[in-house]
């Protein structure tokens, strides 16, 4: 596609029962960007006096939201205890939440905090039953009558009678600050901190508590008590065990419904955002933004079914609106492309969005980006590594941090032709041996003049004059790049009627036969020819129309050649400009000499790398295995470190070279409602 997709401005009017649902269609499917500028819907009159059924229907929206959000803590908070990860935004299978749906968030939330609870209970028994045993063994030994015990100002100790439900109903009350331990069906003994003292002493008052004469002269602490808590530890540790279980249980069973239930909800609260934005009444909302032309149909059908045809849907092309023809807002772009293509619009976008209507330049920067990268980067093996880590990020079998989804197709692309210029310059994994044999073979069949390298790119006397033409071939592309962009320019400021720029510009019409003819002349001179006088006039005519460009645009069309800003100071702006002119055009134009320039220290580093391999693998017993090693790792430095570099200098030729001659002003980019992020 050589334009950007049409777009279409459309407005739906939906009524108050289905609104949740056409959301939830236009967010799953990402085909409508809705307006930022709420579009109002007019009253009838019999709806004036009924503000008030509005603001009722805006108050449940709100208790609606609120209750959703409420929700979605408490799954989050159940998922946490149950060592659950759940999704950050809904996944692809999300519905909006039903009554099923808050029945089994009701269902599983009780049941996880029901196992919370009694997790915790029995944490604080173990940690009380700790503390109570540590204090006791610590005056086990003590060599004193009991009576005395209870004279410490550490540990309070009762022994007495008290019935079953008192015990537990002493337990709960008075928690982590009292042990009570049975020591038969009627007896017990509680132990208590001495900050816990009057508050045991005050429920065993209300209980009916009656004490137990301690034989006299009994001395340290009952054994009974150490075999007690004991017993209760052990007790305690396996309830622990068993809750432990049951989580791991809970775990497995709720893994699956929580992540769906949270995705539900993660959804519910988006739809409850965006109806917040919107404009209704009582009954209907009015929902409004841009999708593309051919999306329309689609999304028509769509939406009646969905609603049994209680929807209105209208269309208005982007000149019908008052916002774009006074420029207070703009078309947003989408493209659309086939798969080799579609790979390099983030880089395209990262620069910036096409104006709408203007000629989309990812199909150029898909073309010009692979060939540069391949021609710098030529390598059978290296270019093999980079296909295959393309395709395993592809088709989701390798996830790499640095490198998401947007770098798969461009790292199989660039793969691809760095493996077709390895061929050409006979190296694989930086060894250019290999192929000699198949190489001599095959040009010996089609020439009948056999070559060990198609393109021997390692200088030597031999091949100089090879080595400048391939350089001259870097610069040739750079031409046609240049030329490219200007020729976009030149196109794109017809469409947007800017025609002084499309003709007069430096990166114009006026600007490109300059640019033209001086490359003519710089190859007519290479060949052997001269500079003539008549080349003075080729060169001269553009110039003139740079230089005076306004003042020739205002008489063709009519308008008088004012010169505003003095005589002086626009003789002086125009030398800026062809001087600007000139500078800028050889710059461009010799700036892709770094592309041969870095094919050819791609070159000499692997030649430097295998060098160094044959000088560590001779005239030792593990010379080949430090050979191999040297291999390997001066292939990994290459892949990954002048990988990078390379990259970063064709995004550069891109960037400064393309674009900085028609991204002369930049769009905004296609962003559709969706529940998902694009991945």
């Amino acid at each position: 596609m050589i334009r950007p997709r049409k777009m279409k401005q459309v407005e739906m009017t939906v009524l108050e029962r289905d609104v949740d649902r056409v959301i939830e269609f236009l967010g799953k499917r990402g085909i409508m960007q809705f307006s930022e500028k709420d579009t109002s819907i007019e009253k009838h009159p019999s709806e004036e006096d009924k503000d008030d059924n509005v603001d009722k229907a805006r108050v449940n929206a709100e208790k609606t939201s609120a209750h959703t959000r409420e929700n979605l803590e408490k799954l989050k908070t159940v998922a946490a205890y149950l060592e659950i990860e759940l999704p950050t935004e809904p996944e692809k299978t999300a519905i909006l939440p039903a009554k099923r749906e808050e029945e089994l968030c009701e269902q599983i939330v009780d049941t996880v905090n029901a196992v919370s609870r009694v997790e915790h209970e029995k944490s604080l028994e173990r940690q009380k039953i700790e503390a109570t045993l540590t204090e006791s063994r610590a005056f086990a030994n003590l060599n004193a009558p009991f009576k005395e015990l209870d004279q410490l100002s550490y540990l309070t100790l009762r022994v007495g009678r008290l019935d079953p439900q008192s015990r537990e109903e002493m337990q709960k009350i008075l928690t982590d600050r009292v042990v009570i331990v049975p020591l038969d069906d009627e007896r017990v003994l509680a132990a208590a901190s001495r900050r816990g003292r009057f508050a045991l002493d005050s429920e065993l008052k209300k209980r009916s508590f009656i004490p137990i004469a301690i034989p006299e002269g009994y001395k340290g602490i009952p054994e009974e008590l150490f075999a007690s808590l004991e017993n209760r530890m052990k007790q305690t540790e396996r309830e622990l065990q068993g809750v432990a279980e049951q989580k791991v249980r809970l775990h497995n069973e709720y893994e699956k419904p929580l992540k769906a239930l949270t995705s539900s909800h993660l959804m519910a609260t988006q739809v409850e955002k965006l109806k917040a934005r919107l404009v209704s009444t009582k009954s209907v909302y009015m929902l409004s933004g841009w999708v593309p032309a051919d999306a329309i149909i689609d999304l028509v059908d769509g939406l009646s079914k969905l609603t049994d045809g209680r929807v209105a849907v209208r269309a208005f092309e982007p000149y019908e609106m008052k916002s774009i023809k006074d420029g207070t807002e703009k078309v947003p772009v989408s493209l659309k492309h086939g798969r080799f293509v579609e790979g390099f619009e983030p880089m395209v976008f990262s620069y910036g969005a096409p104006l709408y209507g203007t000629i989309d330049p990812t199909p150029f920067v898909a073309v010009f980006f692979t060939l540069f990268f391949g021609i710098m980067f030529g390598d059978v093996g290296q270019g093999f590594v980079l296909f295959l880590l393309g395709l395993l990020i592809a088709k989701k079998k390798l996830k790499i941090q640095l490198l998401s989804m947007n770098y798969a197709r461009p790292l199989i692309f660039v793969g691809i032709t760095s493996m077709v210029m390895g061929v050409l310059y006979g190296s694989v994994f930086a060894n250019e041996s290999l192929l000699e044999k198949p190489i001599e073979a095959i040009t010996g069949a089609i020439t009948g003049h056999p070559m060990s390298h198609i393109i021997h790119l390692m200088p030597d006397r031999n091949n100089l004059g090879k080595l400048f033409a391939f350089f001259g071939f870097s610069i040739g592309i750079g031409v046609i790049l240049n030329s490219m962009g200007l020729i976009l320019n030149i196109v794109n400021q017809c469409i947007l009627k800017n025609h002084e720029k499309a003709f007069f510009a430096k990166t114009g019409l006026a600007g490109l036969l300059f640019f033209w003819y001086a490359i003519f002349i710089a190859i007519r001179i290479i060949l052997g020819g001269h500079f003539v006088t008549l080349d003075l006039l080729g060169l001269a005519i553009p110039v003139f129309c740079i230089f005076f460009g306004p003042v020739i645009w205002n008489l063709i069309s009519g308008k008088r050649p004012i010169v505003t800003e003095g005589l002086f100071a626009f003789i002086i702006e125009g030398v800026v400009e062809i001087l600007e002119t000139v500078s800028s055009y050889i710059s461009s134009t010799v700036s892709f000499l770094r592309v041969g320039a870095f094919a050819l220290s791609h070159t000499v580093l692997s030649f430097i790398i295998f060098s160094l391999a044959e000088l560590v693998g001779e005239g030792s017993t593990f010379g080949p295995l430090f050979s191999l090693i040297i291999v390997i790792f001066g292939n990994l430095i290459i892949i990954l470190l002048e990988g990078m570099i390379v990259a970063i200098q064709v995004v550069r030729l891109q960037y400064y070279e393309f674009f900085s001659k028609f991204f002369t002003e930049t769009g905004v980019a296609f962003a559709p409602f969706r529940f998902r992020r694009e991945v």
